[in-house]
């Protein structure tokens, strides 16, 4: 199966060397289940696709840009986001990826007032605690017509969502183990992120997540059978 990642964002220059860039750390997150991967940078000015079609499914990175921020690029990103839901493709959004199909659908995203989610967190998925790294302040606040909550806290309720049985986003970030979090914590954090938040992630960097299991869901998202 081919997985096309659209990637809207670049991890630090600190950390490439050591993980590569973000589309690499899904290819390192979904290996073993037989996937092939191209990547359309477009967060660089890549062109699009011709259409949904170039391949069998499809996964939006995080970025440090905003959903609602003025990007050439995010307009064409939106109708593309709409053409891979009419196609019937499975689509995976994480953090901005979960956010801009989440407006590309008629949803809202704000820079939330709240504040910052940085490193641990732990989520009610029907019930079930999952702890998965987040790095976000932008959170979706309405949700689009058709979509579900699987997964939320107190500080994210609309962390995790379902659009019938071809759209899986999450505003936390599976990709991130605990190393590649406190790099971002070295490289990216300071001067942006609130310096007790800082404190308080890099306290909990030695805690387990499940990361690993939400990737095993992902990887079954996209492989089920679909009418």
């Amino acid at each position: 199966m081919k997985i096309g990642i659209l990637q809207t964002g670049h991890a630090p220059d600190a950390l490439l060397d050591e993980t590569g860039d973000y589309d690499q750390l899904f290819v390192t997150l979904l290996g073993g289940h037989g996937f092939s991967f191209r990547t359309w940078a477009v967060v660089d000015g890549a062109a699009l696709p011709d259409g949904p079609e170039a391949a069998d499914g499809w996964l939006i990175t995080g970025s440090r840009h905003g959903a609602y921020e003025d990007h050439p690029w995010i307009p064409p990103l939106e109708d593309f986001i709409r053409r891979i839901q009419a196609s019937g493709r499975p689509l995976v959004g994480v953090c901005f990826g979960h956010q801009i199909i989440a407006q590309a659908l008629g949803g809202k995203v704000e820079k939330f007032a709240g504040g910052w989610a940085v490193g641990r967190q732990v989520y009610d998925c029907d019930g079930r605690a999952v702890a998965i790294n987040a790095w976000h302040q932008d959170q979706v606040t309405e949700l689009p017509d058709g979509a579900r909550v699987l997964g939320g806290n107190a500080f994210a309720p609309h962390a995790i969502l379902g659009y019938g049985d071809t759209i899986w986003t999450c505003q936390p970030h599976p990709e991130f183990d605990s190393a590649f979090v406190e790099g971002l914590l070295t490289h990216r954090a300071p001067g942006v992120v609130p310096a007790d938040l800082i404190s308080d992630a890099r306290a909990r960097l030695d805690q387990p997540t499940d990361r690993l299991d939400v990737a095993d869901e992902m990887a079954r998202f996209f492989l089920k059978e679909r009418a």
